[in-house]
Parts: C-alpha cells; sequence; structure tokens
C-alpha cells in the first residue's frame, strides 16, 4: 500500500460520501450528488508549519470545491491547505 505524506501546512482528508438515497427512497445518480463537504483526516504535514490542533483521524467540513483531488489504490483522497479547513466535527 502508497502512503502519501502532505508536504507543509497541507493536510490529507478522505472525503465522506452521503446517503444516494432521498428520503423519500429515490435513489439519485451519480451525476446528482452534491461533492462531499465532510471527511476525515488521514495525514498531516509538516507539523511545525500548522496552526490548529487537528489529528488524525478527525472528522472535518471544508468548502465544496476546495482541495486537490486524487486517487490511489482505488480510495479518494483530497490534499488541502490547513487554513482551507473549516471546523472539526466534536462528536
Amino acid at each position: 500500500m502508497t502512503t502519501i505524506q502532505p508536504m507543509g501546512a497541507r493536510v490529507l482528508i478522505r472525503p465522506t460520501q452521503k446517503e444516494n438515497k432521498t428520503n423519500s427512497g429515490l435513489i439519485l445518480p451519480e451525476t446528482a450528488k452534491e461533492k462531499p463537504q465532510q471527511g476525515v483526516v488521514e495525514a498531516i504535514g509538516g507539523e511545525d508549519d500548522m496552526l490548529t490542533d487537528l489529528a488524525v483521524g478527525d472528522t472535518v467540513i471544508f468548502p465544496k470545491y476546495s482541495g486537490s483531488e486524487l486517487k490511489m489504490d482505488g480510495v479518494e483522497y483530497l490534499i488541502m491547505d490547513e487554513g482551507d479547513i473549516l471546523a472539526r466535527v466534536n462528536d
């Protein structure tokens, strides 16, 4: 398995997909789905450059069209600047 290590103040995020069904039970086609705005932190870049206290495994919220998309080993990821992350979700 290949590992990805972000550089500088960047974060690797695995976007989480929303339910592909409406409340009434209609299944949405792939083209009708919105881009995810929530994901899980998979790796953190040079921690000396980081301003927040993010950790691997945190669930975060980010703007709809932020980050650079990439696919490794069949899994889709986003690499984005730490400053693009809007919030951390606390359960």
